[in-house]
């Protein structure tokens, strides 16, 4: 079967467009998968894509098995479809040794529980739904790129029975207990590896050497941190596809920001803008509803059902 049949007119002009950069605008049941995976098998078959240099990035290990379990069937193995973390983290245990003789450090497995142990050293006992609430700003504030320093100079409210003093008191201890215990959380994974691209040179180097064609699903829900790692792997290279929906952004409240979809054309010099608006899961009157629910909000696109009226 070849990665070009079954495509509808727009599919297909995004499926044909392997040099980037390039932006799928792709609303819901318009094939957003089935367009990404062909373009990159389509890629192979051309011979403008070695499967071993191609990244292709989501956002759950769900998508990314899907991704491969569909690149299988169109006959292309190798590429590297991951999450960002899985990503990152695979950079991580790969240079890691090279660069400081040792192995990297393991990976938290419960932030909340480690809160709690840093609040016992410093002599504090918040409860746990003031924990949850520590921990997730935490992840905030990471994936945001924002300092302790900058927290504290920004947070007007404390959490829970916990003034802004002592919040910032735990983040720091949390944070030097992470240290003591040689361990990363999940935030850390990105912040690590890209602060490890932009000091180490020859590490930038072999992984820009390793991966030339770059693609990022679901674009909307990107955190300013993961867009920075992605700038570091793609260096002044331009062969970047990213496909994604401004009305579905799902991830605000982690620190995603849809801007980075929508300004896409304007960040990136000559981009093409492929616009999927034709819906091959709904009837008329249920996409008649949803347009009219989302018309005028930034970069709503205006879905047409391939079924007709039902």
């Amino acid at each position: 079967m070849s990665a070009l049949d079954g495509l509808d007119p727009r599919q297909l002009e995004a499926v044909t467009t392997l040099r980037g950069p390039l932006v799928v605008l792709a609303g819901a049941g318009t094939g957003k998968t089935r367009v990404i995976t062909h373009r990159i098998a389509h890629g192979v078959d051309t011979g403008a894509y070695s499967p071993g240099r191609v990244m292709a990035v989501t956002f759950t290990a769900k998508a990314a098995g899907e991704m491969r379990g569909r690149l299988r069937a169109l006959g292309v193995e190798g590429v590297a479809a991951r999450t960002f973390h899985a990503a990152a983290l695979a950079q991580l245990n790969f240079f890691w040794p090279q660069l400081t003789g040792d192995s990297a450090p393991t990976i938290a497995s419960n932030k909340v529980k480690l809160l709690a142990h840093a609040a016992d050293a410093i002599g504090i006992d918040p409860d746990v739904a003031t924990l949850r609430d520590v921990a997730s700003e935490i992840e905030w504030r990471k994936v945001r790129m924002q300092s302790i320093e900058d927290y504290a100079a920004t947070r007007t409210r404390g959490i829970g029975r916990l003034d802004v003093a002592r919040v910032v008191d735990l983040q720091r201890a949390y944070e030097k207990l992470k240290d003591e215990r040689r361990q990363l959380d999940f935030e850390d994974v990105l912040l690590a590896c890209a602060g490890m691209l932009e000091a180490e040179p020859q590490v930038t180097q072999a992984v820009r050497e390793q991966y030339r064609h770059f693609t990022v699903d679901e674009f909307q829900d990107v955190s300013p941190l993961q867009h920075r790692l992605l700038d570091l792997w793609l260096g002044d290279r331009r062969d970047l596809c990213v496909v994604g929906d401004a009305s579905q952004t799902i991830f605000s409240f982690a620190g995603a920001d849809s801007s980075f979809l929508l300004e896409f054309e304007r960040e990136h010099e000559g981009a093409r803008m492929v616009r999927l608006e034709v819906n091959h899961r709904s009837d008329a009157p249920i996409l008649a509803v949803a347009n009219g629910l989302m018309r005028d909000r930034p970069g709503a696109l205006e879905l047409v059902s391939a079924r007709g009226d039902g």
